[in-house]
């Protein structure tokens, strides 16, 4: 039996349990040994306090004084009075329901096997007496006779605890696993890291490693095995990322950009406001970019507010007066029609062709910007995932905008690369990434930073509230001349159900504000429809503008000064940021008021960190730590770029120790083909090449 045995033929397992294992997405032994434990108990006699052992935990070897059992009305019970190492006494309790099976089989039938007087167990279970630290009472979650040779995989050592699917145990789990560690090719396997990172870095070779992050020693033996599993995963992807790039890096454009400004000029001319001094160095970055020989590739992040959209358009407006075609990709169909409507505001008056494409379009609308698109007419198509589509063709693409970039994945934007066979690519984010993340996930990328807001701004006072402390507010603040948007949240991510449920509450809030102007803003709503409701807003005549979170981009309404967020738990951090960003754009004091039901723990935190800060980086970073980095940055729902060992915040350190190497290997071994790195440009070939074309070793 080999790594690459298929999991069906491990001890124990069969056709019929290797089902199971596919739900986790383990086929073969090698897959087992790479998954890896979710946390750990520390199931020690007298281990000192830390993070893998709590005071409700109860871990003891004693030895059976005598059993009891004890029929009750709707459960079963069985006692057994045991004897600890210290003399103690201690009473342990097993529950059992009563099923019409426990009257055919005695249900406790494996426990009096176990329980022998006399016989050494283990026990892992609770305290039933909360007050008293050696509680002598015990509920029973696990047991393992002393004598059995297995029991030393569960008990008396800090014990894996995995992630699983319904019909595996862990205690199933720890023995397949310790069944694998024991295959002969695993000792055998040749090492994948360069030899001299193992030795520079003093790293535990890769069996060593994966016995110790399954069944580690100690708590030191444990950190040991994570930290050389999470290098490895961190230089893999460092170096990946640096090969791509260098591979970016060499292509040459067949295409050129000029500053013409017979577009620029008059669309900079009619904003009606200039750009700041961090847009001017963006600016010129990017177009420094599109007028190199290469192609550009670049993550533009920056703050809510801080005029990305506007910095995107120039580089659209710089390719379409060089005769060329630009496309917007966002991630949802609110956030392109948005982005579409504000272009078409801001661009009014100058030859700009303009088109909006999404899964909803009709199909004859649809037909027409396709042809229109192939031909050239189209100069700027704003879409969604629509645009990736295979029957989508260009005319002449050269620049690709991808808005929200955290929603899409790797994939996402090497189809959209495949579209023309040179292509200027420009990433955006509102929640701006600290320089870890942008190291480990966008290698590849150059990255410009808008790190001023536009002058004016005011600052935001955010609070949490009730519905009525909130609607207070907004009647305070529109009898003083100003307006208010009352956002709802998308229901089971269902615009038709948003829509139905926030014209209900239009309905209601009428009555609450029988004086003020009120309208309604939702995704089901026509084009004209919600371009006329928008107009009316910005022209001061609607008070209240009642919406689903159609608003969250592109709304820029200077007498605006309240938000209120109702059902506030319901959203994200960034798109909490994002609503905020609508107000305090003004000369006048503005609020944010969320108004959350029933908020849980996590969903407090969220609200609590909104009503603490208003710093992009600070909400960015907070919103990875309560839903990790794959989440956010687009990587979890594809699967790709996930760290199994590796914790992106813990292990900062051991993440620039991984470029640094990856930095010194690739000057001396450009495309990695000495000897030495064979396995390890193996490994990454398969790794990077095979799940997700991120990189071409061939």
């Amino acid at each position: 039996m080999t790594t690459s045995t298929q999991i069906q033929y491990l001890k124990g397992i069969g056709p019929a349990k290797a089902k199971l294992f596919e739900r986790l997405e383990i086929q073969t032994v090698e897959d087992l040994l790479h998954y890896y434990p979710r946390t750990y108990q520390d199931r020690r006699l007298n281990s000192t306090p830390n993070e893998y052992n709590s005071e409700s935990l109860v871990v003891f070897k004693g030895r059976v004084l005598r059993t009891q059992q004890i029929p009750a009305r709707s459960v079963l019970i069985f006692k057994a009075f045991l004897e600890d190492e210290k003399g103690q006494q201690i009473e342990c309790t097993w529950f059992k329901k009563r099923t019409f099976r426990a009257f055919r089989f005695d249900p406790f039938g494996t426990l009096k096997k176990d329980f022998h007087i006399n016989n050494e167990v283990w026990i892992i279970g609770k305290r039933e007496d909360k007050n008293n630290f050696f509680g002598n009472k015990v509920t029973v979650d696990e047991h393992y006779p002393a004598a059995d040779v297995l029991t030393k995989l569960h008990a008396g050592r800090l014990t894996p605890i995995y992630g699983l699917t319904e019909g595996l145990t862990n205690k199933q789990f720890r023995q397949f696993v310790y069944e694998a560690l024991q295959t002969p090719s695993l000792a055998a396997e040749p090492e994948t890291l360069p030899p001299v990172l193992l030795s520079k870095r003093q790293l535990l070779s890769a069996p060593q490693a994966l016995k110790a992050i399954h069944f580690p020693n100690s708590l030191a033996e444990l950190e040991s095995a994570r930290a050389r599993l999470a290098y490895e995963e961190f230089l893999l992807l460092a170096t990946a990322w640096g090969i791509k790039r260098t591979q970016t890096k060499i292509l040459a454009k067949d295409y050129s950009y000029e500053i013409k400004k017979t577009l620029l000029t008059p669309f900079r001319e009619q904003l009606g406001f200039n750009f700041t001094n961090s847009q001017k160095k963006v600016i010129n970055e990017i177009f420094k970019d599109l007028c190199s020989p290469r192609p550009m590739n670049r993550l533009l992040q920056g703050d809510v507010g801080s005029g990305k959209t506007v910095v995107a358009l120039c580089a659209m407006l710089l390719a379409v007066e060089n005769g060329y075609q630009a496309a917007l990709m966002a991630p949802t169909e609110i956030l392109a029609e948005q982005h579409f409507l504000t272009f078409k505001r801001i661009l009014k008056g100058l030859k700009v062709n303009l088109a909006v494409l999404s899964s909803s379009t009709k199909a004859a609308a649809k037909k027409k910007i396709l042809k229109e698109l192939a031909d050239g007419k189209i100069d700027i198509l704003v879409g969604t995932h629509a645009v990736i589509q295979d029957d989508v063709k260009f005319h002449n693409l050269r620049l690709a905008v991808i808005d929200e970039q955290h929603r899409f994945g790797v994939k996402q934007r090497s189809k959209l690369k495949e579209k023309t066979a040179k292509l200027d690519l420009l990433t955006m984010t509102a929640t701006p990434i600290p320089r870890t993340l942008a190291l480990a996930f966008y290698g590849d990328l150059d990255v410009s930073t808008l790190s001023e807001l536009p002058p004016g701004r005011q600052p935001i006072q955010t609070e949490s509230a009730t519905s009525k402390l909130a609607y207070d507010r907004v009647r305070e603040e529109v009898k003083k001349g100003r307006q208010a948007y009352i956002v709802f949240p998308l229901i089971e991510e269902s615009e038709k159900i948003s829509a139905k449920a926030v014209t209900e509450e239009f309905e209601k809030l009428k009555k609450v504000f029988p004086d003020f102007r009120l309208a309604v803003l939702h995704g089901q709503m026509s084009q004209a429809e919600k371009e006329s409701v928008m107009a009316d807003f910005a022209a001061h005549k609607t008070d209240i503008l009642v919406a689903t979170p159609v608003i969250e981009v592109g709304i820029d309404v200077k007498n605006a000064t309240v938000m209120v967020i109702e059902n506030a738990e319901r959203f994200g951090l960034a798109s909490l940021h994002q609503l905020r960003g609508r107000v305090g754009r003004g000369e006048h004091e503005s609020f944010c008021i969320l108004v959350p039901q029933h908020a849980g723990s996590i969903a407090k935190e969220r609200v609590d960190i909104i009503c603490a800060t208003r710093d992009g980086f600070k909400i960015g970073e907070r919103d990875m730590h309560l839903r990790g980095p794959g989440e956010i940055l687009g990587t979890r729902q594809s699967g790709e770029l996930e760290f199994k060992a590796g914790d992106i915040f813990k292990d900062r350190d051991i993440l620039y120790q991984a470029i640094e190497d990856r930095d010194e290997l690739l000057s001396q071994d450009p495309t990695l083909t000495k000897p030495e790195h064979f396995l390890f440009r193996q490994k990454l070939t398969e790794l990077y090449q095979k799940n997700w074309h991120l990189i071409d070793l061939s």
